[in-house]
């Protein structure tokens, strides 16, 4: 029986959250999960073209740990569940509208679209929903 899809909602730009948004994503969709990551309200943020790890990632204690001790990049392993499964990456549109951007605004080879909640919320009732 193939596994039910997940769906993880990001909106915290807090490193800890997109760290785990980025592990759970790409385990669930390279273990043949279909997986979709909505990423909305702040945590577009950390998705902006041209940010080093310093400048994209804040948060506590951990965030300055993973950082220190090379810990993989979140943008890479989201890159790599893209690469080697199902993933699909979708950019808020009002978090796109609000900040005045559009895809091209934001790291190359991740983002599939812009889209609303709305459709991203009835295509999440197939499955399993997280919000981070």
């Amino acid at each position: 029986m193939a596994a039910a899809p997940l769906f993880i909602v990001l909106a915290s730009p807090e490193h800890e959250k997109v760290q785990l948004a980025g592990m759970m994503a790409s385990v669930a969709a390279v273990s043949e999960r279909p997986t979709q990551l909505f990423v909305s309200m702040a945590a577009i943020l950390v998705f902006a073209k041209g940010l080093n790890a310093e400048a994209r990632y804040r948060g506590g204690a951990f965030s300055a740990e993973m950082l220190k001790k090379g810990a993989p990049d979140a943008l890479e392993l989201l890159r790599q569940g893209k690469m080697l499964g199902d993933l699909t990456i979708i950019a808020c549109s009002m978090a796109l509208d609000i900040q005045e951007w559009t895809l091209a605004d934001l790291e190359d080879g991740l983002f599939d679209e812009a889209g609303g909640l709305t459709k991203f919320m009835s295509d999440a009732e197939a499955g399993e929903l997280i919000v981070l």
